[in-house]
C-alpha cells in the first residue's frame, strides 16, 4: 500500500509549516532526504527565480548530495526558512564534512520560494528561519512513508494558479522495474490550470479523466472569478516549484535530466508556463536504492516520462485539493467550489 505521495521514496519526509491569519498567509515546506543525503540537480525555466544553493548542484560542482530541499513563500525574504534547516541538520552533523570532527559540516540546502507576500494583508508577514526549523521538525517527526497533507499548506498556503487557490500537490507511481518516481509540487503560477472554453483542468485532458462541467456552472464560474480577479491586485510574481524524487541510482548529470523533463509536467497542467514573472523550478532527488539496467542507458527514459507524469498529477491534486481564501490581501476561490466534481475528481 503506497501513499500515493513523495514519501513512497523510502527514507524521504515531507514536513509543512503554515501560517495563517492575522495578516499571515504563507509557509514553508522541506523535503528531508535520508540520512546520509540523496543525489539532487535543478532545473530552473521560469524567468524570475528565487532561488538558494542552486548552484551547488550544477553537476560540474562538488556537491554530489543534499540532505533537505526548502520550498518557502515570502518571495525572496522567505529563504531565510532555509536557515532555521541549515541550523537543525547541522546539530545533527548532516552535511558536507570540512574538518576533523564529526560535528564540522556545512549543510548545503537548497531552496526555492514562490510570491505569495501580502496575500494574508501584512506585506511582511513572510517565513524566517524559524518557520524552516518547524517544518524540518515537522518532516523528522513524520511516519515514514506516511500521508503528505496537501492543499493550502506549507509553502502552498498562499499559492495562486492564476484566479483559482492554489496549493501543495503530490503524486507517485512505481514502474515496471520497481523503481518509484514521485513528485510534490507548490502550484503558484502567473498562468491558469483551467481551460476557459470548458472549465476544464489542463492536467486532467492529460491524464484522459476528464468530466466536463454543465455549460450553466461554467459561465457561474466565469463570473465568479472575473469578480475575484477583478478585486486583486495583478500578481506581479509567481512561480510552480517541484520536488521529483526517485530510489533509482543516478548520477547528478541524471538527476539534472530528470529535473529538466520534469518540466513538461509543469507545461501540460498550466498555460502558459515559464514566463519572466514566473520563477518556476524543479529539483530531482535520487536516493540510489535500486541499480538501472547495466549497460542499458536508456532505461533512465522511463524515469524522466514517470517524472513528468507525476508532476502534472501533484498539480492537478494541488488545485483540487485547494480551499478557499477571501481575507484582506484578496480572494481566491477554489477550482472545487466552482466546479463541484460529481465523480473521484481528485484521485
Amino acid at each position: 500500500m503506497t501513499a500515493d505521495a513523495l514519501t513512497d521514496v523510502t527514507g524521504v519526509r515531507v514536513g509543512h509549516a503554515t501560517r495563517r491569519g492575522d495578516g499571515w498567509l504563507t509557509g514553508t515546506t522541506v523535503v528531508l532526504a535520508p540520512e546520509g543525503g540523496a543525489v539532487a540537480a535543478v532545473d530552473v525555466r521560469g524567468g524570475g527565480p528565487g532561488t538558494k544553493e542552486t548552484d551547488a548542484l550544477d553537476p560540474r560542482n562538488l556537491v554530489r548530495t543534499v540532505e533537505a530541499v526548502v520550498l518557502t513563500g515570502g518571495s525572496a525574504y522567505g529563504l531565510d526558512a532555509a536557515s532555521g534547516v541549515m541550523a537543525w541538520l547541522e546539530e545533527r552533523g548532516r552535511g558536507v564534512r570540512v574538518g576533523p570532527e564529526p560535528t564540522h559540516v556545512v549543510p548545503v540546502v537548497p531552496a526555492a520560494c514562490v510570491f505569495d507576500l501580502g496575500r494574508g494583508g501584512d506585506f511582511q508577514a513572510r517565513p524566517d528561519a524559524a518557520t524552516g526549523r518547524a517544518a524540518v521538525e515537522a518532516a523528522a517527526a513524520s511516519e515514514p512513508g506516511g500521508p503528505v497533507a496537501q492543499g493550502c499548506v506549507g509553502a502552498g498556503t498562499g499559492a495562486a494558479v492564476g484566479p483559482v487557490k492554489g496549493g501543495v500537490g503530490t503524486a507517485s507511481t512505481v514502474l515496471d522495474s520497481g523503481v518509484t518516481v514521485a513528485a510534490l509540487v507548490v502550484a503558484n503560477a502567473a498562468g491558469s490550470a483551467v481551460d476557459p472554453e470548458t472549465g476544464v483542468l489542463y492536467g486532467e485532458l492529460f491524464q484522459g479523466r476528464v468530466e466536463y462541467p454543465d455549460a450553466r456552472t461554467h459561465r457561474a464560474a466565469r463570473r465568479r472569478l472575473a469578480q475575484s480577479a477583478a478585486r486583486n491586485a495583478p500578481p506581479p510574481l509567481n512561480t510552480t516549484l517541484a520536488v521529483v524524487a526517485t530510489d533509482a541510482d543516478l548520477s547528478k548529470a541524471q538527476a539534472q535530466k530528470l529535473a529538466g523533463t520534469a518540466h513538461d509536467g509543469i507545461a501540460r497542467a498550466v498555460r502558459p508556463v515559464h514566463l519572466l514573472n514566473d520563477g518556476d523550478t524543479v529539483f530531482a532527488l535520487a536516493t540510489g536504492a535500486r541499480p538501472l539496467g547495466t549497460g542499458r542507458p536508456l532505461d533512465l527514459n522511463d524515469v524522466l516520462a514517470a517524472g513528468a507524469d507525476v508532476v502534472t498529477r501533484a498539480i492537478v491534486r494541488a488545485v483540487r485539493t485547494a480551499e478557499p481564501v477571501t481575507g484582506p490581501g484578496g480572494s481566491w476561490p477554489a477550482y472545487g467550489e466552482l466546479y463541484p466534481a460529481r465523480g473521484e475528481g481528485s484521485r
